[in-house]
């Protein structure tokens, strides 16, 4: 027995465990902002300096945006600033995610969740001033703003305001570029924006693109997961608006619980 513990790669129990946690996490926010960055270089120095790099990138992600915002006043219909702005303010976002300390996974900062509004805010304005938006970005964004209602919506209300934008950007990326995965994802977000008719027709769409049996019964077995989901979802948020027009409107601002029950589109 003795000699099985030596030859872990990492002892995690105990305490350590939760050192682990952080490392990783804190891994994979500097993972992800090497993929949405867009302007200039960013020395992210030592990742072994974790908490001081993490820091260290968030204030150059701050400077990037205040570089871009300073030109977008003298050009404030620019599509390629705007979008530029967008991409550094989701990164910057990711950058402020924080750890949950009771299960180690990804949790939305108060200071994330704001980046993600604005960069929302900003790709609206994109969208009004480019024929041709990035169907890129609009996945990054989709992605973004599902989270921000899985995560950190306030209300129900802004929860499904969050998740009908993300579906919005999603069409435009799969649409585009329509393959497996953005067809998916595009589904599941349809699921929850409660349009289950245009749902089942995109998962048809997804299923053609599928290349065995069990790829294609896989993917029919996770729409149907995230179909129930979506519709307790609307039981739910029915049952909210409901209780705020019985309460004359005071219960509309209540907390949300996550619509997904801690599971996210991207496993797909």
């Amino acid at each position: 027995m003795a000699q099985d513990e030596h030859r872990m790669v990492f002892d995690i129990r105990g305490k350590r465990r939760h050192v682990v946690k952080v490392v990783y996490a804190i891994l994979a926010i500097l993972m992800g902002l090497s993929l949405f960055l867009v302007t200039g270089g960013l020395n992210l120095g030592s990742i072994f300096g974790a908490s001081n790099a993490v820091s260290s990138a968030t204030s150059g992600l701050e400077e990037q945006q205040l570089r871009i915002e300073r030109k977008i006043r003298k050009d404030p219909q620019n599509p390629d600033l705007l979008l530029a702005l967008t991409r550094s303010q989701i990164s910057t976002g990711n950058s402020l995610v924080g750890v949950n300390p009771e299960t180690g996974g990804a949790e939305i900062t108060p200071e994330a969740a704001t980046e993600y509004q604005q960069a929302s805010a900003n790709w609206s304005q994109y969208l009004k001033a480019t024929d041709e938006p990035s169907p890129g970005a609009a996945a990054i964004v989709a992605g973004t703003l599902f989270s921000l209602a899985e995560g950190a919506s306030g209300s129900q209300a802004e929860a499904e305001a969050n998740i009908k934008a993300a579906e919005q950007a999603q069409q435009i990326a799969a649409t585009a570029r329509p393959n497996l995965n953005s067809l998916s994802t595009l589904a599941i977000y349809q699921l929850f924006a409660f349009e289950y008719a245009a749902a089942r027709k995109t998962g048809a769409e997804a299923k053609k693109l599928t290349n065995t049996k069990i790829e294609r019964e896989k993917l029919e077995n996770q729409l149907k997961e995230y179909s129930k989901s979506a519709h307790a979802f609307e039981l739910r948020t029915k049952q909210l608006e409901k209780a705020a027009k019985e309460s004359g409107g005071s219960g509309g601002k209540v907390q949300l619980q996550n619509p997904l029950g801690g599971t996210g589109p991207g496993g797909l």
